[in-house]
């Protein structure tokens, strides 16, 4: 969990409201509450600054298209971020799916390989990330998870203890703290996941749908460092009520001659894997963020 800030009235304030909508979410069962999350975020989402990222991204991502084309696109991924939004409180309902088979792991083998011994599994923003998550988790019980902590610090409470229902247990706030405990988790033979497919500008600049952009080099040196396999985790949507994960074969990397041509290569494979993953479903990759920089929508001629 991330280091606790003071809490004061607005957080309290804040804390009450989230805690309000997640009930009325978990009284509504997990498709009904994904229901009403896919009508509810595109309206909300449509009057933030996201709702122009999205369509910049997605029309520099695909130039060829028409706008229609574009703007359904956009619309289809703010009701999958809705449907999220409201399965998120009902995570307990998607471990039960997992046991039952709705929820399906493929490639699940590649983890349990690896038990004992160490990886480095990376993540992207994929339709309901939680669930690829909660299948690595209920494989890997020691894996040790990194995550962008609420700013609130009873909502992140909260968000850490319903990941911890699933089976999640080691996560780590980023930062060197969070870092700390990766090495040492790799240091004890024990597996670390990380998300590879947002922007870090502490990174490489490395393109992305043949625009650069500034992409996270940590998961590629740890794997190097420690020798271990870079295995990329990935979901998918099928239906209202069945997803699937996929563990993926190892990421190539140089483990011969690790140096900065070795990262770069490895970083630039693992961009060339996500965007393969977008392209097979591109309505259920997260194109909020801000993936790129101004430099790349201007250049694109979308800004």
């Amino acid at each position: 969990m991330a280091k606790s800030k003071p809490v004061n009235l607005y957080f309290r304030l804040e804390a009450a409201a989230w805690y309000a909508l997640a009930g009325g979410l978990r009284l509504l069962g997990v498709e009904n509450a994904a229901k009403l999350g896919a009508a509810v975020v595109p309206i909300a989402g449509s009057l933030t600054s996201a709702h122009k990222t999205s369509l910049r991204n997605i029309r520099m991502c695909f130039p060829n298209e028409s706008e229609k084309w574009h703007r359904d696109l956009r619309a289809a991924a703010w009701r999958e971020v809705g449907r999220m939004s409201g399965e998120f409180p009902n995570m307990d309902g998607f471990l039960r799916k997992y046991q039952n088979g709705d929820v399906e792991f493929k490639g699940r083998e590649r983890v349990v390989a690896t038990l004992g011994k160490g990886a480095v599994f990376i993540g992207g923003h994929f339709s309901n990330w939680e669930i690829t998550s909660l299948c690595l988790a209920q494989t890997d019980p020691t894996c040790h998870f990194t995550y962008r902590p609420a700013n609130n610090p009873i909502i992140d409470k909260y968000i850490v203890e319903t990941r911890r229902k699933f089976g999640l247990e080691l996560q780590a706030a980023k930062g060197q703290e969070g870092g700390m405990g990766l090495l040492r988790s790799l240091m004890k033979g024990r597996s670390v996941a990380l998300m590879n497919d947002q922007k870090y500008n502490a990174g490489l600049s490395v393109p992305f749908f043949g625009h650069e952009c500034m992409t996270a080099d940590g998961p590629v040196r740890l794997a190097l460092r420690f020798k271990a396999p870079l295995i990329p985790i990935t979901g998918r949507r099928i239906d209202s009520k069945r997803f699937v994960a996929t563990a993926y074969e190892p990421i190539p990397l140089d483990y011969d001659r690790p140096g900065d041509a070795a990262v770069l290569d490895g970083v630039t494979r693992v961009n060339k894997f996500m965007e393969a993953r977008v392209l097979e479903a591109p309505e259920q990759w997260f194109w909020a963020h801000r993936r790129w920089p101004k430099s790349a929508w201007r250049e694109a001629g979308v800004m």
